[in-house]
Order: structure tokens, then C-alpha cells, then sequence
């Protein structure tokens, strides 16, 4: 069975542009793939904590002298990790608030990136372990951004996602939404015209 985990970073949730253009391709998806299973992570309804240090000795204590609300911590980040792990397909959600990620999502990342289980040191540099998996990026701004200095998403959540082994990148920008209705509907159109040539069924069901 073909497994797509969505992402929504949004905090508006569902109604977020980002949510949106992502769940325009979940749908194409589905019907491609009508055995297949969708998986929802919303982090709005249910934020990570943020990393702090209890968090991360709890990561990186030995799990034998883990105490129980260590245990309690690294279940909760296994349980994310396994949910990545199962997904043949990603599909985040990206908004940008202040010219950076939602800082839900990046709690997020910090439960995921794991030295051991999601990545892992060598002497050539570290090596990803969730290799095998693609991720289709729908980047909603208010100004425009792509292909700027100031566009600090695009850099960090494919470097992000290469370090833990997810090479297969692709974004979709939706831009200057902000900026007037015209602005809006074009970004929108445009954005929509991209995810579907992304959801073609010879390309959703390969």
C-alpha cells in the first residue's frame, strides 16, 4: 500500500494557502491511488514542543539510563519518525512568516532529526537514513521571494530534508499573494497549473 504523509505548518490550519495547494494535490493523489493511505500531521492542532535541553538529553542519553519521562519524550519522536518512515510520498505545506519557516515546523524537524535513527556521522560527512521517499513542497508568501537573498526557506528545508536522506525534492511556489488581488490570482493560478501537471495519473500512480 502507497503511503502520503501531509504536512500542514500552516496556523491557520486547513484554511492556511499552503494547506490548501497541498490538499489540491492529496486529492489528485487519492484518486490515482485509490488503495492508497493518506496520513495527516497538522501543526496547528497538535504543536510539537519546542527543543529544549531536556528534550535533547532525553535524545541523547543512553536508553538504558533514560528515565521514564525520557522514555515518554523519545516514544513521542519515534512515533513522528515511524510516521516519515512509512511515507513513500511528502507533501509539506509551507507558509512564510517573516521571511522564514512557521516555528512549528522547525520543533518539528528537531524531533525528527535523531543522530542514529534518521541520520547518522561519518567520516565523509553525515549520511541520511530516510533515503527512498520523495517530498513535493507548496510554499505559500505574501511577497515574492524565490530566487532572492531573502528566500531563507528553500535553501534550509532542502537542506534539511537531504541531511535526514530525502533527496527528491520539489517546490511550488504560490507568491505575492500579499501584494493585491490581481497578484493573488495569478500566484494561485499559476500554482494550481503546476500541481497539475505534478498530479498527472501516469505520474501520481507510478
Amino acid at each position: 500500500m502507497r503511503t502520503l504523509l501531509q504536512i500542514k505548518s500552516s496556523l491557520f490550519s486547513d484554511d492556511g494557502q499552503s494547506s490548501r495547494l497541498a490538499s489540491r494535490f492529496v486529492e489528485a493523489w487519492r484518486q490515482a491511488n485509490p488503495a492508497g493511505r493518506v496520513v495527516v500531521r497538522d501543526l496547528a492542532r497538535e504543536p510539537l514542543p519546542h527543543l529544549d535541553a531536556a528534550r535533547f538529553g532525553a535524545f541523547t542519553a543512553r536508553p538504558h539510563e533514560r528515565t521514564e519521562a525520557q522514555r515518554a519524550i523519545v516514544a513521542h519522536s519515534d512515533a513522528l519518525i515511524d510516521e516519515l518512515r512509512q511515507a513513500d510520498l511528502v507533501a509539506l505545506g509551507l507558509p512564510m512568516y517573516n521571511f522564514g519557516m512557521p516555528s512549528t515546523l522547525k520543533a518539528y524537524f528537531d524531533h525528527i532529526a535523531r543522530a542514529g535513527v534518521t541520520f547518522r556521522y561519518t567520516d565523509k560527512g553525515p549520511v541520511g537514513l530516510l533515503g527512498g521517499r520523495r517530498a513535493i513542497v507548496f510554499a505559500a508568501r505574501g511577497g515574492r521571494y524565490a530566487g532572492t537573498a531573502r528566500d531563507s526557506q528553500t535553501g534550509q528545508v532542502r537542506d534539511f530534508l537531504s541531511f535526514i536522506g530525502i533527496d527528491d525534492v520539489e517546490f511550488v511556489y504560490a507568491e505575492g499573494l500579499a501584494i493585491g488581488e490581481e497578484s493573488r490570482q495569478k500566484a494561485l493560478a499559476q500554482a494550481h497549473a503546476a500541481i497539475d501537471r505534478l498530479a498527472a495519473p501516469q505520474l501520481l500512480a507510478a
